[in-house]
């Protein structure tokens, strides 16, 4: 993906602060060198990249292109239908398809933009890629994914205070390993509120490896700060189902 997630953002942060060259950031975070070159170009300030103001200047650019989006923004029932029918790993062409049927006219299109402009954490549950609307795999990929998140706490049963970051304590969990998965794995945490990154070095990118440094990382911060941890669906999250309760995975 030649996007910059928020842990991602944060992430490239602290390794520019600590001056780790462009090509290495790039490995460790599995980007090409000319998307971090590029996040860098148009999100630093003053030729200092920090994570804050490219998220400011993100979220600036997007209020301005997002206004063909608006008739999915302006209607909640329908967003949250759309949102829902993505986790499923719906195609946009399927939801437009089954909206059609209820006399809601949205086309595949406006879909796809809603996703990648505006809510890019959607995009791993697609089946395509971006530009290109065909299938990745065949149907069975399609039914092995569906039974795997039958089994898996979807983002939308976490409490709806976390979408707004009214509080703090709500944080997203991911790993970042190197190029072709190789070199070093860093467990990251980003309290989504107040920005806040937490950053491991694991000795292997498994469950058991990351459930030991999830629970040593969170030792060391007060009860009150801590509410719900939000994963992805990598295997290394599968000790997920097993303990840690209060982890929500999307």
């Amino acid at each position: 993906m030649s996007y910059i997630t928020p842990i991602q953002r944060n992430e490239l942060s602290v390794l520019s602060r600590a001056k780790v060259k462009q090509k290495d950031i790039a490995l460790l975070l599995n980007k090409d060198r000319t998307t971090i070159w590029r996040e860098k170009k148009r999100n630093s300030e003053d030729g200092i990249y920090n994570a804050r103001v490219a998220k400011k200047k993100t979220k600036e650019r997007r209020i301005k292109a997002n206004q063909r989006f608006r008739k999915i923004d302006n209607d909640s029932k329908l967003r949250k239908t759309i949102i829902n029918k993505i986790n499923s790993y719906l195609s946009p062409e399927e939801i437009s398809g089954r909206l059609k049927d209820e006399k809601i006219y949205i086309g595949k299109d406006s879909i796809y933009n809603f996703i990648y402009e505006k809510r890019q954490d959607l995009v791993k549950f697609l089946r395509c890629q971006k530009g290109k609307y065909r299938r990745r795999r065949g149907t069975n990929i399609r039914i092995k994914q569906r039974k795997e998140l039958e089994k898996k706490k979807n983002i939308s049963l976490r409490p709806s205070i976390v979408e707004t970051r009214e509080r703090i304590g709500d944080w997203e969990g991911d790993t970042v390993w190197g190029k072709d998965k190789k070199g070093p794995v860093l467990l990251t945490h980003l309290e989504r509120k107040s920005g806040l990154v937490k950053i491991r070095l694991m000795k292997n990118k498994t469950a058991e490896e990351m459930k030991k440094e999830t629970v040593s990382m969170f030792k060391t911060i007060p009860r009150s700060k801590k509410h719900t941890v939000t994963y992805d669906n990598g295997p290394e999250n599968a000790e997920y189902e097993r303990g840690q309760d209060r982890c929500l995975l999307c």
